[in-house]
């Protein structure tokens, strides 16, 4: 990704002639650098190597990253732009409890490494005391609920977020979490890197209990405690793929119900300490997880409940201690389960830290400096485009009834559409930024954050509370609320290039759009109503219909082997897979649509088709790490960058009449085996 020939502010211009301030398509360029293509490459035979060679043999992985992408350097550029505003904050003097000063004195606190190795482990040697003086069983469950509050979460988390089936009212719910190497495989798999994986995590414990204080006989019997834990709490986890399921994570019960299905749990203490009062009823996302944690807190003996939540702390803390438990850390969760070779420099990881502690605040300076308010209307008017060209697609399936179209086309009409940062900004005056330390600061950032979400409970959805901050390159389709996202980080190159013409922009930011749209109706989006309801609208046949188009995305994507021996997920990926092929279907509609009465010419010796893919694969032009391979074919719901665009074009018809892709080619798929949804 190359930003620096753009203003970030600038990229909103998009797409349709009247977004391009006065200028005319023909005056635009093609958008497309021919460094960044490898010619010698067939389109054919690998388009990912064709379209995004020249950028992986110019852009190496700096040693700080697992994975090195066009996304990735695109958030670098906003976190030095971010730091920037930040560092004119932590260079003077605020008024105590201004907005400025929590930005500024945070930002310090992360920096003053001094102080952070003088104090070692005393941040938390308080709360190491008060686990290791736990005598009764009873304790536990009062505990469990104030350290979740800061951010310690052991055996299973309590949330509360929009209730599936009734999406106007929050609900009080709960989730399976709280694993330390994140997915179960981890814990249960016995091939040869996950076994190797799991053995360096045994020793990575036993290391942050000796840093944290702790002698090597008591080292030695935490780890044992660890791995006894999060194994049995593993082997009750339902698997990524298993929690695709939303009907099957919809389990509401009474607290009558609930207290006879889990007896020994003491409810009334853990939700009192969470400062949740008068719960009448609960969704419990996975039943067996929460059997499995509350049958391990009733029978494993007290000093080992203790000697576990000590590790929790710990592990929660170590990023805001020392560099010696930093660096522990980081040695296990990135160097060994990433292969990412060094450390962020510290002002980095400073930035991102109060990025996340202090979002929307961060978000506000950032979008005033960035990203001015009259972008949005510009956005609006190209995902209107877009939207429409998604409802063309639909009104012509051949595979689906009339009534679902209806209700499809209802749904599309009534997306939420967010561009750019909220119209309202979160409130950060009850949060307090002190000179104490940096891990006291992340758990009162924590419990503010606690204390915001518990207040929802009972009370009617905000429909306008953003899920992302503005400066995050990214964007998201949220299913209860039916919106689709785009925060201000994500509209410049190489999403858009306003010097750029129709055909490169709608190939790249075009096809995010279209993806989130598309994600309304994917495996998972496709079960809620229009309302944001998880409800049934589709008649049987029509259901049938689509779950044996899925399939062969499925199986197309199983098939792929991303390592030797090592296949893709196609169920695991599925709904980003079918977002990814939506996309690209619903933009090329609306890019030629709004070509047609006045073609594109070639430029640069590509054609407007040509160039629509060639930007469509910029954007997942990427460097990435074989361990890193492995951990995110076990963790991530997308597909790697090379499948999303290898897997991904040769489903779609106009990619092979773009580049004339031969049956001969090693890329080609005959049209009977092609994904065929949206």
């Amino acid at each position: 990704m190359k930003v620096n020939h753009l203003l970030p502010f600038a990229a909103f211009c998009l797409m349709t002639a009247a977004c391009n301030s006065g200028k005319q398509q023909a005056e635009l360029t093609a958008g497309i650098q021919f460094a960044n293509l490898d010619t010698t490459a067939m389109p054919g035979s690998d388009f990912y190597q064709y379209a995004c060679g020249g950028w992986m043999k110019n852009n190496p992985i700096p040693d700080e990253y697992s994975q090195y992408g066009s996304f990735t350097i695109l958030s670098e550029n906003n976190r030095k732009q971010i730091q920037g505003l930040i560092e004119e904050l932590a260079a003077t003097q605020h008024e105590a409890g201004s907005v400025a000063q929590k930005v500024g004195d945070l930002y310090k606190i992360v920096m003053d490494s001094v102080k952070l190795n003088q104090d070692g482990v005393a941040p938390i040697k308080a709360e190491l005391e008060q686990l290791a003086a736990l005598k009764e069983k009873s304790e536990l469950y009062a505990l469990l609920g104030q350290m979740q509050k800061k951010g310690i979460v052991a055996y299973n988390v309590v949330y509360v977020g929009a209730d599936e089936m009734n999406s106007d009212m929050n609900a009080v719910q709960t989730y399976q979490t709280g694993l330390s190497m994140g997915e179960r495989e981890y814990y249960l798999e016995g091939d040869e890197a996950t076994t190797k994986i799991r053995e360096a995590f045994r020793t990575h414990v036993q290391k942050m209990y000796q840093l944290a204080g702790f002698d090597e006989a008591a080292a030695q019997k935490g780890m044992e405690v660890v791995m006894d834990v999060e194994t049995r709490l593993a082997k009750a986890y339902r698997s990524r793929t298993e929690l695709r399921d939303p009907h099957a994570n919809y389990n509401k019960m009474s607290m009558e119900e609930l207290k006879k299905s889990y007896p020994t749990f003491d409810w009334d203490a853990y939700l009192s300490a969470l400062d949740l009062k008068d719960v009448k009823e609960i969704i419990v996302g996975q039943p067996a997880s929460l059997k499995a944690a509350a049958e391990i807190l009733d029978t494993l003996p007290i000093e080992q409940q203790s000697i576990y939540l000590q590790w929790k702390l710990i592990n929660a803390a170590a990023g805001t201690l020392s560099d010696a438990l930093v660096e522990q850390d980081f040695d296990f969760y990135e160097r060994t389960m990433s292969g990412t070779p060094e450390m962020q420099p510290r002002w980095k990881r400073a930035v991102s830290t109060v990025s996340g502690a202090l979002g929307e605040a961060v978000g506000q300076m950032y979008v005033k400096k960035y990203f001015p308010a009259a972008a949005k209307e510009r956005m609006v008017k190209l995902v209107k485009n877009l939207q429409e060209s998604l409802g063309e697609r639909i009104r012509n399936l051949t595979w689906m009834g009339d009534s679902t179209k209806v209700k499809a086309l209802e749904k599309l009409a009534t997306f939420h559409v967010k561009i750019g940062y909220p119209d309202k900004w979160k409130d950060y005056s009850t949060l307090d930024i002190k000179d104490d330390s940096y891990w006291a600061n992340i758990e009162r950032a924590n419990e503010w954050e606690h204390a915001e979400m518990v207040a929802k409970a009972g009370k009617p959805v905000d429909k306008d509370e953003w899920l992302m901050t503005p400066q995050t390159v990214n964007a998201y389709y949220n299913p209860t609320t039916n919106e689709i996202c785009f925060p201000a980080g994500i509209l410049q190159y190489p999403f858009f290039d306003m010097n750029a013409d129709d055909a490169f922009n709608y190939g790249a930011i075009g096809v995010v759009i279209g993806h989130e749209m598309t994600h309304g109706f994917d495996d998972q989006g496709r079960q809620y109503d229009k309302d944001g309801n998880l409800k049934d609208w589709w008649t049987a046949e029509d259901a049938k219909n689509f779950d044996d188009r899925a399939q062969v995305m499925v199986n197309f994507f199983d098939s792929i082997e991303v390592a030797p021996g090592v296949h893709a997920n196609g169920r695991m990926t599925l709904g980003e897979n079918i977002a990814d092929h939506g996309g690209l279907q619903v933009s090329f509609q609306a890019f030629k649509k709004a070509t047609a009465a006045q073609p594109l010419p070639v430029l640069d010796g590509f054609t407007p088709e040509q160039r629509f893919f060639l930007a469509y694969a910029g954007v997942w032009a990427n460097d990435i790490r074989p361990e890193e391979v492995l951990n995110r074919t076990k963790s991530d719901v997308h597909s790697l960058g090379e499948w999303r665009v290898n897997g991904a074009l040769p489903q779609i018809g106009a990619w092979y009449e773009a580049f004339d892709v031969k049956e001969s080619d090693p890329m080609f798929l005959p049209k009977e085996k092609r994904v065929s949804i949206w």
